[in-house]
């Protein structure tokens, strides 16, 4: 018998959803492109405005965070190390955050820009300064502030607050226990449905270039049947990687991506325009810094062009669908990185890279064509994308090598998508766990490889693109939430408060608020869940090896202390409060004639305000415990 460790109503609802769509595909690909795609335009038509000022205020949040006091905040207890090398985790975000698109687009996109520009003449060097302006905003900082929002949020309520590794931890600010119920279920199953269909797109996209490469190198057939075997292949190695884990397999594999990716970058550079390629990069980046905002909130309203629709509100809408597998991938690597640390490495480094290798191979293949390629390679670029990279290395020495290398380099890329993937698709069915049964992370390893089989046979890929896209307009404002959750959460943290949130549940406030509480209940609350919670603390650190903590009790409360050789101990004390209820009557007005209410508070020998605990539960006591323990233990 199988063993599970899974959330079944995401792990099936998911599945039947995704189920669903496939067979429509495959069923009525034109009809359901037909639908799909009428969608996609009327919201990106509708709301393009929207994701424009989304991702506008996605960077803005994200560089508040970044240079403000919450950057000094640590995505796991304050005393955690990173889980892995700077150098392994950069290897990562970049495999998972760009993949298969940056060969896919590296040659195509710059010139298609050149060639086809919004505002300048068509293959002028106006047009050309233009295409790498362009392509620098789609591929930099806005599409990783877009994956740096999701990841840094599921990365602080994951490592830091110890929930669930899942989508619906980001809302706990603003929903608290009802994330657990099917407003959170809805939201993860959302968010598998996006990163499968997400995936199984760009796959679409990696194999049809691989098979390019292939036909143009060694001569083999250049059809869906073949594409369908690469995918057979890739994906058997995908799953043995997936099996490995991400210590392991996604690792390795991100490193060797990433040397790949230079070596071939650095090729190019030295066999191509070298001085001009380092002087475009320096210019190509100053350009873009001085249309930077221009760029972030321009929509052609005065002049409305078909061209946005078809590229930047593409690009932001695709970013956004993408952002819960990124987000939840990066999120899952970055444990004991300070939040100012997670936003700088996700932010700069990643598009730095971008940015130098959309130069080296965008500016060579602009550069080509008014040469010696003579507008070659704008035609090859028309007539068929896939194949754009492989027309731009017959102008380069070494042409078969620099091919393999680029088919290579496209596999390898093609497993870390789909292994990665897998592992954020199955620790968002499997409720946060990372230690799951083998039999599920092959399970969605196997559903990835499938659905982009089947979509290529069925020629439905175009109309499962557009149906993510249209998905995206509801995860991003599940994003907007996840922002004002997670600043709601920091804010409470840095002043040391506990969030409503953490509080009792909505029937005991109400209590509170109709029947407040008397002395007796305050008392009876401090015996059946206080005490029982410090206990539970001091015997936990008793096992941990620390001795020099006792509990004691009065006829006012009961208190934790633990002792330290320099004689500032911790002191952590529970006791009931009383206060005047509101006045109804003038008569009332005066203190002494009003009725009291009595809160079970608690409060630290740091001398900070007494924090109201009144209906916490056994567990909510002791994550608050901790919470100030760690403080005074990295101040002792």
């Amino acid at each position: 018998m199988l063993t599970t460790k899974m959330n079944p109503r995401v792990f099936w609802g998911a599945s039947a959803i995704a189920g669903a769509l496939l067979l429509l595909a495959l069923i009525a690909p034109s009809t359901s492109g037909l639908i799909f795609g009428a969608a996609q335009a009327w919201v990106i038509d509708t709301f393009g405005w929207f994701y424009v000022a989304s991702v506008a205020g996605f960077l803005l949040f994200v560089t508040v965070l970044a240079v403000g006091p919450t950057g000094r905040l640590k995505l796991g207890p304050d005393d955690a190390e990173p889980d892995f090398p700077y150098v392994s985790w950069l290897a990562m975000l970049f495999a998972a955050g760009m993949g298969i698109g940056l060969m896919y687009f590296a040659v195509a996109e710059p010139v298609q820009h050149y060639i086809a520009p919004p505002e300048a003449q068509p293959g002028t060097l106006t047009a050309a300064r233009e295409a790498m302006v362009i392509t620098y905003t789609h591929w930099g900082v806005h599409a990783w502030a877009v994956y740096a929002v999701v990841g840094l949020s599921l990365a602080y309520f994951a490592h830091r607050k110890g929930l669930p590794l899942t989508m619906r931890s980001s809302l706990y600010p603003l929903l608290g226990k009802r994330v657990n119920g099917w407003l959170g279920d809805a939201v993860d199953i959302f968010a598998i449905c996006g990163t499968l269909f997400g995936i199984a797109t760009s796959l679409g996209l990696g194999v049809a270039q691989m098979n390019s490469g292939l036909h143009y190198v060694f001569g083999l057939p250049s059809n869906v049947i073949m594409q369908v075997g690469l995918i057979a292949v890739v994906m058997g190695a995908a799953t043995i990687s997936v099996l490995t884990g991400v210590d392991k397999g996604v690792r390795r594999l991100s490193e060797l991506n990433l040397v790949l990716a230079v070596c071939l970058m650095l090729f190019v550079l030295v066999a191509g325009p070298t001085l001009f390629l380092l002087r475009a990069y320096v210019q190509n980046f100053g350009l873009y810094l001085d249309h930077f905002f221009v760029r972030t909130f321009t929509l052609y309203a005065y002049e409305p062009r078909a061209w946005m629709a078809d590229w930047t509100l593409f690009y932001w809408a695709w970013w956004i669908a993408w952002s819960p597998f990124v987000g939840m991938f990066i999120a899952r690597i970055s444990r004991g990185r300070t939040v100012r640390e997670f936003l700088i490495g996700v932010l700069l480094v990643p598009s730095a890279f971008t940015f130098l290798w959309m130069t080296v191979f965008g500016n060579s293949a602009m550069s080509l064509d008014l040469g010696v390629a003579a507008g070659a390679i704008s035609e090859a670029v028309q007539t068929d994308l896939s194949t754009a990279l492989f027309h731009f290395f017959e102008y380069l020495p070494g042409t078969a090598v620099t091919s393999l290398l680029a088919i290579a380099l496209v596999a390898v890329f093609f497993v870390t998508s789909a292994d990665s993937g897998s592992l954020v698709i199955d620790t968002l069915a499997s409720g946060g766990a990372e230690d799951t049964p083998r039999w599920q992370r092959i399970y969605w390893c196997v559903l990835q490889g499938l659905a982009a089989a089947l979509l290529l046979l069925a020629g439905g890929l175009g109309a499962l693109q557009a149906a993510t896209l249209v998905a995206a307009l509801p995860f991003a404002v599940i994003m907007i939430l996840a922002c004002f959750g997670l600043a709601r959460q920091m804010n409470a943290d840095l002043k040391g408060e506990a969030l409503e949130t953490e509080a009792p549940p909505i029937g005991e406030r109400l209590k509170r608020i109709f029947s407040p509480a008397s002395r007796k209940d305050i008392a009876r609350q401090i015996e059946r869940q206080a005490a029982p919670a410090l206990v539970e603390v001091r015997d936990a650190l008793s096992n941990e090896g620390v001795d020099h903590s006792r509990v004691e009790a009065d006829e006012n409360g009961v208190w934790l202390v633990v002792e330290h050789a320099n004689g500032r101990d911790f002191l952590y004390r529970i006791g009931a409060r009383s206060r005047p209820l509101p006045a109804l009557t003038a008569l009332e007005a005066p203190e002494g004639r009003r009725a009291l209410e009595w809160r079970m508070t608690a409060q630290t020998g740091d001398g900070s305000r007494p924090r109201d605990l009144t209906g916490f539960t056994r567990t909510q006591i002791v994550a608050d415990v901790l919470d100030h323990l760690q403080r005074w233990r990295l101040a002792a």
